[in-house]
């Protein structure tokens, strides 16, 4: 399992697997353990170097995906959309097989959700979203501090700006948006990677590439 990392004040940066603060997302959890014994089924931890300069934030676990592999975005057609975008641009070593013990290691990055629990439909609410807030808190406020942000689609987008108490209609959400934090981060927006988008090419691979080509550029210079 990734390490979670824990602040001074005691606050981890990940919810235990087996986290109850959200009823609604613990009865989903059971629902999927009663049909699917041998999944995850858990709250599930961030994933990568918990020192890396680049953090990316999306919305929650897959059904079939972390919430079965219990890695974020492993065993789904965004995450083989997003772990191919990584190794392009030098964010990844080893070879991504869909498995949380395939052996592919983050460079430089780390990827956590908005809500860490899978929600029915894939649509946490906003009582869900706020509940689970703290560890994006506590995530971003890990030393040192990542210099850039990519938040995958609007609903993480809006999350991270009221995890920073930043005004949203200053930093208004954009595919391809680089907002200047004023900290010395930068908060990049995508439309999520998921098969809706990229089916209906809301977002194709050559535009998420763009993304992550204009983050390395920034972060080289640096």
């Amino acid at each position: 399992m990734p390490s979670s990392g824990r602040q001074p004040d005691g606050q981890p940066a990940d919810p235990p697997a087996d986290c109850g603060l959200c009823p609604r997302l613990v009865a989903f959890r059971g629902e999927s353990q009663a049909k699917n014994p041998a999944w995850f089924n858990g709250a599930v931890a961030s994933f990568g170097d918990p020192d890396a300069r680049l953090l990316i934030v999306g919305l929650a676990p897959g059904l079939s995906g972390a919430n079965r592999t219990a890695r974020p975005f492993t065993g789904d057609f965004a995450g083989d959309l997003l772990y191919q975008t990584l190794a392009a641009h030098g964010f990844s070593a080893g070879t991504y097989d869909k498995r949380a013990d395939d052996g592919l290691t983050l460079l430089d990055c780390r990827i956590t959700n908005a809500v860490r629990c899978v929600p029915p439909q894939n649509k946490p609410i906003g009582a869900e979203i706020k509940t689970c807030r703290q560890f994006l808190i506590a995530q971003l406020a890990q030393a040192p501090q990542p210099k850039a942000i990519l938040a995958l689609g609007r609903i993480a987008h809006d999350s991270l700006l009221t995890t920073l108490e930043l005004r949203r209609a200053a930093y208004p959400f954009g595919h391809g948006a680089r907002h200047d934090l004023g900290d010395g981060r930068a908060l990049y927006d995508s439309y999520h990677c998921s098969r809706y988008n990229t089916n209906t090419r809301r977002l194709t691979p050559e535009m998420f590439h763009a993304v992550f080509a204009a983050i390395r550029a920034e972060l080289d210079q640096n």
